[in-house]
Parts: C-alpha cells; structure tokens; sequence
C-alpha cells in the first residue's frame, strides 16, 4: 500500500521535473565535477582562469547527465517507491506523471549530456559520463533487489563526478598534457568513494524499517541495534582518514590536507563509535549530517593543500 507525504503545498510541474531529476541531490555532482576541473587546472598552471566556456559546457554535459539517470532509476522503481513514505509523493508513484513522459526526460537529457561532452569538451569525459549513467541505472538500480553489494556498486558514479571535471581540462596543458587516467585523478575518485560509504550506511539505517518493506538488499536490514552499521561505517571512515595522508606521500598535497583531512575524518570516526555505543536515531542523524559537512570542509582543505605542479 502506498504512504503518502504530507505537505502544505501542492506539487507543480516545476517541482515534479526537480523531483524526477533528484536535484537537490546532484547539485553535489556539479559540486563535485567542478572541484575535479579546478583542481585539474590548477595543476595544470591556471588554465580555468581563462577557459570559462570549457567548465560550462563540463558543467552543463554532467548535469543533464545526472538528471536523466535520476529519471530512469524512478522509471525503475516506481512500485518500491510507492511503498516508501518518504517517496510515495514522488510524480511517479503518485501518477501525477506518466511513465513515457518521465522516459522521454530521462531520455532527452541523458542523450544531450553526453553527446554535448563529447562535442564540446572531449570523448574522455563523455565516456565517462556515460560509464556513470550505465552503472547507476542498469547495474545499481535493479542491484538493490537483489544484493547489500549495492551500496559499493552505487558509490562508483557518485565517484566519477570530479574525474570528469579533471579528464575535461587535463588535455589542455601546452606542455605535458594530462588524462582521466592521471594518479590524482583515482585519488579523488577513491576519496570521493570512501565518503559516500559512511553517509549511506547513516541514512539506510535510519530508513531501514522502509527499505525492507520496500523489499531492498541494504547493509543495514535486520540490524535493530545499529552495531552492524556502526561497525561498516568505522570500517570505511578508517580507510577515508587514511587517504589523507597518503596524498602526502604520494605527492599531489601537502601537510594542510594530510592533517587537516585526517582530523575532520576522526571527528567522523568519534560519531561511529558514538552511533555504536547509542544506537539510536539522534547518534545516527548525528553522523549523517555530519558526512553532508564533511565533504564541504574537506573539499576546501583538499584544495588549499593541493600540489600545483
């Protein structure tokens, strides 16, 4: 049976589009696709400075990229979202859309990202673009029936943002001209990976009760006292404090990063242990938030250590 929201306003049109296209959530993949382009062009002696029309036309591929992958997975699962109360209001399962408009939306704007990268920026970032999209809507999408691996799978095109932002401007060095496949680019991809773990594993914890009602495979389903999620969530903050000085050490930051990161992410393993000792909802909203500041912060630290070579 669907749950329905509650809402003092009714749904637009123009809201129904930023609903089907997960706006709010791909602002960070804009966020992000423009951190890899400024740090790629910072390395690569201020090219961005010069070069605006490059980064809007990176900006606006990835974009409508993410937003027609956003539409297909809603294509997908508009019978789980019905079952769940924080998307029973969505314009699918509340069939205030029909299913061929929401296709040709996702359509449409998936076709225009890519092929706009790859005319406008270059095949590496559309390749990529298009790697995202294939694995969000036609392997992690319908994973989440089947398997807890999802969670894994689902990070790799919520990683690749910033190397598409780096493969965009990377070739344009007059000298040494560089790659998606270049050292620092992996780094971001890696750091932008380890982060989504213990932000995920948060938020599933806290909606558990409706994924498994919704019948998806989470990490988190059947662990009542939290302790399996907690643990998962130390696991990777482990690894994502580590990275930071390991940036040091293989020469693309310096010691502002290296400290810096490591402190912001032991704060983060402080509010596991804490979300472990509670197992409550307050000590696990804690640790969710505070993966949403995290990324911020660190993203700036990351840039002020950046080697510029």
């Amino acid at each position: 049976m669907a749950r329905k929201r509650t809402s003092n306003k009714a749904p637009t049109l123009r809201s129904d589009l930023a609903v089907l296209t997960k706006l709010n959530l791909n602002t960070f993949v804009l966020i992000t696709t423009l951190f890899g382009y400024l740090l790629g062009s910072r390395w690569f002696y201020g090219v961005w400075l010069h070069d605006g029309w490059l980064l809007a036309h990176t900006l606006i591929g990835t974009g409508c990229t993410a937003f027609g992958s956003a539409a297909f997975n809603q294509l997908m699962e508009i019978e789980e979202d019905a079952r769940m109360e924080r998307t029973a209001d969505r314009p699918l399962p509340s069939r205030r859309m029909i299913p061929v408009n929401a296709f040709g939306i996702g359509w449409g704007l998936s076709a225009f990202g890519i092929i706009h990268l790859a005319i406008k920026v270059n095949a590496a970032a559309a390749y990529l673009a298009a790697i995202a999209l294939g694995v969000y809507v036609f392997i992690y999408t319908p994973l989440k029936r089947r398997s807890s691996i999802n969670t894994l799978i689902g990070a790799i095109p919520g990683a690749i943002p910033p190397m598409i932002g780096w493969a965009a401007i990377a070739p344009s060095h007059p000298i040494h001209p560089g790659s998606w496949m270049d050292g620092q680019s992996w780094y971001l991809f890696a750091f932008l990976f380890l982060w989504q773990m213990p932000h995920f594993v948060a938020i599933s914890w806290l909606c558990r009760e409706e994924y498994e009602d919704a019948g998806y495979a989470m990490w988190s389903n059947g662990d009542a006292s939290g302790k399996k999620t907690a643990i998962i969530a130390t696991g990777f903050t482990l690894l994502l404090i580590g990275l930071a000085p390991l940036a040091q050490a293989l020469g693309y930051a310096n010691v502002i990063w290296s400290f810096g990161g490591a402190a912001a992410g032991l704060v983060m393993l402080w509010l596991c242990w804490v979300f472990k000792s509670d197992a409550d909802k307050p000590s696990a909203r804690k640790l969710f938030f505070y993966t949403l500041l995290y990324l911020p912060l660190s993203l700036g630290l990351l840039a002020i250590g950046w080697n510029v070579r």
